[in-house]
């Protein structure tokens, strides 16, 4: 039999139960295109964890307060509490290892926030005038805080354009928040700059800051000498490594700890937390997309289940076929044929279904979405591999029917 004519009979088959075909290529469509969605939300997801950490800075190492954890990437010790990290670790620091470009000290807490009616509960971070250079933050209106302000204790504030919301309203642009007084904790600040945006959600939220001098933060706000956090940034990429390793030496040796498994504070490659945090994401990727193949599963054995049907039904024409000449192979490639087109034809409506979907949610910004072109292969070749798998079945006892009880069936 010519593949036209193989083409020909799978058409006539497939159009002469419309109802039953459409249902059956309805399952894998949306089995491909819930496949297609789910990856394209966990890659998207991962994409934007990337670019959430890339933001805060390039060549970054972070130095906390508290013990590391032995499992995935460090933590603080007691949610963040301990206090081991003085200004004088980071002087040390930015003096003795001479990889280090630049460096800035943290002295972190949320506080509530107020501007006349308006209020909000925010992260107010204290830290030093390069701040801007190791985070690759920006301002986008007025100054970021200066030396001077450092020395002089100077309660001055630079706000994330989400604070900026906040508190002076929705239709407030950000020139209108500049030499505004502000109250932190109750203590009056005058607002010297904003940051421009870099988005990000929940603690994450890098717009959802106010900057003030770590002087002012550990006179007024902490009442001690400690830091919540220094953060260096490395001259190159290549010197990641041996920087981490000259600072906790340094580290070691001024807070006189001999075993490195005691240490009292945990130094974090920015590298190595971006590296974890994307395997969590691809595997999570993974994960949804296993729980939407499931839905493939349901479509294929809905194929098995038509072509099962359709033997059933045409038994009689697979007899008359065998007694006038057809062999076995013919009859099931025939129905393999029949498989492979209706699963193939849901499989490309499901990927143009999938794209749309995907491209639906990241344009109305319900959630970060991102297609890659191997998802969009591999479903279809799995289209056309689950018509070949479920459909053998099938076409293998069509062909083996005897040719004499075939015409003999009612």
């Amino acid at each position: 039999m010519k593949t036209i004519d193989t083409l020909e009979e799978t058409f006539i088959a497939l159009s002469s139960n419309k109802a039953r075909t459409g249902l059956t290529i309805l399952g894998i469509i949306i089995g491909i295109s819930s496949v297609i969605v789910m990856v394209s939300v966990g890659q998207g997801a991962t994409l934007s964890i990337q670019t959430s950490i890339e933001s805060t800075g390039s060549n970054l190492l972070m130095i906390t307060p508290g013990a590391q954890k032995g499992f995935g990437y460090s933590a603080r010790s007691a949610g963040g509490t301990a206090q081991s990290l003085t200004l004088d670790d980071a002087n040390a620091i930015a003096s003795q290892v001479s990889s280090v470009q630049y460096m800035t000290q943290e002295v972190s807490g949320r506080y509530q926030v107020v501007y006349k009616g308006n209020n909000t509960n925010t992260s107010v971070m204290g830290t030093g005038d390069t701040y801007p250079q190791v985070r690759n933050l920006s301002v986008d209106q007025g100054v970021f805080i200066t030396t001077q302000d450092i020395n002089n204790y100077s309660k001055v504030a630079v706000i994330g354009p989400t604070v900026v919301t906040d508190l002076f309203g929705t239709d407030a642009v950000t020139s209108d928040a500049i030499g505004q007084t502000i109250k932190i904790n109750k203590m009056e600040f005058r607002v010297v700059g904003v940051t421009k945006t870099k988005g990000g959600t929940g603690f994450m939220n890098q717009d959802d800051r106010i900057y003030i001098p770590y002087t002012v933060s550990q006179r007024y706000f902490s009442g001690n000498k400690y830091l919540s956090e220094i953060d260096l940034q490395i001259s190159s990429p290549s010197l990641m490594t041996s920087a981490q390793n000259d600072v906790t030496s340094l580290l070691l040796a001024r807070h006189n700890i001999a075993d490195p498994t005691l240490a009292d504070f945990t130094v974090q490659n920015q590298a190595d937390i971006l590296s974890s945090i994307s395997s969590i994401s691809q595997t999570l990727t993974i994960l949804l997309g296993a729980i939407a193949g499931i839905s493939l599963l349901v479509g294929g054995i809905g194929i098995m289940n038509m072509m099962l049907t359709t033997v059933t039904e045409r038994t009689r024409e697979i007899g008359l076929r065998k007694a006038i000449g057809a062999k076995a192979k013919d009859i099931t490639f025939q129905f393999l044929t029949e498989a492979v087109v209706l699963t193939f034809t849901g499989g490309l409506v499901g990927v143009f279904l999938g794209c749309i979907i995907s491209w639906g949610i990241k344009y109305f910004n319900l959630y970060q979405t991102s297609i890659s072109l191997y998802s969009v292969i591999l479903a279809v070749v799995v289209s056309a591999g689950i018509g070949i798998i479920f459909g053998y079945y099938p076409a293998k006892r069509a062909a083996k029917l005897n040719p004499i009880e075939a015409l003999r069936y009612e």
